[in-house]
């Protein structure tokens, strides 16, 4: 399968350097290689090799310490606790419990990576634009940055804000979070039409004009939080839009060769289904990215045990957000714990305890908590991280999103349909009536767990600062994250967020 990735193109370059005598690469104009196909597609993987997860909080999903544990574990679905064997640091447990500092690496890390990331996007803007280049190559740069932007102003509101790479740091001027909001909207109306319509193949884990109208509807889903007014009739629209597609549900059928049993987790294997899924992170374990979330679950000897290699004994899944599984729920699954569990029993199995009464001191024994086996760890893999895909947009978010816009519209009937879809392919039967916005939260939270919606859906429904499990209730300033220490002494134009 044909991958827009960095290695693929240095290998063109590299091969075509060996002929010196009949290319002279030197005095190649730069305003001819951006314009012709491969030098477009070099521009942007440039920055689409900023997305797969690797180490120190590089990337939107798959390793550590970046944005997915920022997001995910300032929430209710996940935490990895201090262990009472002296295992995991604090780091982890206090992002549950709400006690992260404009200090903390996860902070910094993720705004360092998304600033890199717009650099970088900026760069290939201006290559591609100054060459010419293919107006849907320009286009796709754009939306780029545009989701970029749009996780700053998601997770610190009010942030520094550049098109072009002529300012130094401390020049940079803050952007209101409604200014910022205005451009990526613009960006977005303004070019998505120009993306491609190709799903898989070429565009596999690529912005699509599908995908673009996903992020559009993303942003106007939140555009309450983001601006003070609601945009539910906008977000109903990008989410018609991405229909056109020709998107369905993947099969939830059962499947005896699936190590849990069903083909609804083929979403989360080697490579996403293209039928469901709008856009992915292409993973290759020690090449491009990595996906730890299951290897970083598993108790040590249970990653060998299970999948061969050792596991971390990390991440686990608080008692109360299990709970609220129906047992039929074939979702339910993803989820390893109890004398009995899902997934393959082997002699010596551990046996985790769902319940934890503390994450931070003394901590948690080694075997407590629920274990997510939702990744389960796919081939070339290691104790450093499996090759597991990873879904950043899926249908069945389009059709939740579709549920909760309409219900909030007073159109409960007509959301009926969108959520009963995805009760349905989970094995659970259509609601007896129509939905309320409870009934979409809680739809969310079985159907996207660990796929780095949580913290946004929490405060678009105005539970993120309600007490859950271990973490206390606090204040509305803890809708934002503070903004890193480092970033307010390098840039004395910026003002910390209210509160930190």
């Amino acid at each position: 399968m044909n991958r827009i990735i960095i290695s693929s193109l240095a290998i063109l370059l590299f091969t075509g350097c060996l002929d010196v005598e009949e290319h002279v690469y030197d005095k190649y104009a730069a305003k001819d290689f951006y314009a012709s196909p491969e030098g477009s597609d070099a521009a942007l993987a440039n920055v689409y090799a900023q997305i797969p997860g690797n180490w120190n909080g590089v990337g939107y999903a798959g390793a550590d310490r970046g944005w997915y544990d920022l997001n995910c574990m300032s929430s209710d679905e996940q935490v990895v606790p201090h262990r009472t064997t002296g295992d995991w640091e604090l780091d982890f447990a206090r992002l549950y419990l709400r006690q992260w500092l404009p200090t903390d690496g996860f902070i910094n890390f993720t705004w360092n990576w998304l600033y890199a990331s717009i650099f970088k996007a900026n760069l290939a803007i201006g290559q591609l634009e100054s060459a010419e280049a293919d107006p849907a190559k320009i286009a796709e740069a754009k939306v780029l940055r545009a989701f970029f932007y749009y996780l700053l102003i998601d997770d610190w509101g009010d942030v520094p804000f550049y098109t072009e790479n002529s300012l130094p740091v401390d020049q940079i001027p803050q952007a209101s979070r409604r200014d910022v909001f205005d451009f990526v909207v613009s960006e977005l109306t303004e070019n998505v039409e120009y993306l491609s319509t190709t799903r898989g193949g070429d565009y596999y884990g690529r912005f699509n004009k599908w995908a673009g109208y996903a992020l559009l509807a993303k942003v106007y889903l939140n555009a309450e939080v983001y601006t003070g007014t609601a945009m539910w009739d906008k977000c109903l629209e990008a989410c018609d839009k991405v229909s056109e597609g020709g998107y369905t549900l993947h099969s939830g059928a059962a499947d005896a060769n699936n190590v849990l049993g069903y083909k609804y987790y083929e979403l989360f294997g080697d490579v996403c289904p293209d039928d469901e899924t709008i856009l992915a992170i292409y993973i290759t374990a020690d090449i491009v990215g990595r996906n730890i979330f299951t290897i970083r679950s598993l108790g040590g000897t249970d990653g060998t045990l299970l999948t061969g290699n050792g596991a971390w004994n990390g991440s686990i899944v608080p008692q109360e957000y299990v709970e609220k599984f129906d047992d039929n729920d074939i979702r339910k699954r993803q989820f390893r714990y109890g004398p009995d569990p899902w997934g393959p029993q082997p002699t010596g199995f551990i046996v985790y305890t769902l319940e934890v009464t503390n994450l931070d001191n003394p901590g948690a024994p080694p075997n407590a908590g629920a274990r997510n086996i939702k990744f389960w760890p796919v081939d070339p893999k290691s104790s450093g991280g499996a090759s597991n895909d990873f879904p950043i947009y899926r249908y069945a978010d389009i059709l939740l999103m579709k549920a909760e816009c309409h219900t909030r519209m007073g159109n409960a009937g007509t959301a009926k349909p969108f959520i009963d879809e995805v009760r349905l392919r989970a094995g659970l039967n259509a609601l007896t009536s129509d939905p309320t916005l409870d009934d979409i939260y809680n739809e969310r939270g079985f159907e996207l767990t660990w796929e780095g919606h949580r913290r946004q859906d929490m405060i678009r429904f105005g539970t993120f600062t309600q007490a859950h499990g271990l973490a206390p209730a606090v204040d509305e300033h803890f809708l934002l994250f503070p903004i890193p220490t480092s970033a307010l002494n390098a840039n004395p134009l910026l003002d910390q967020n209210p509160g930190w």
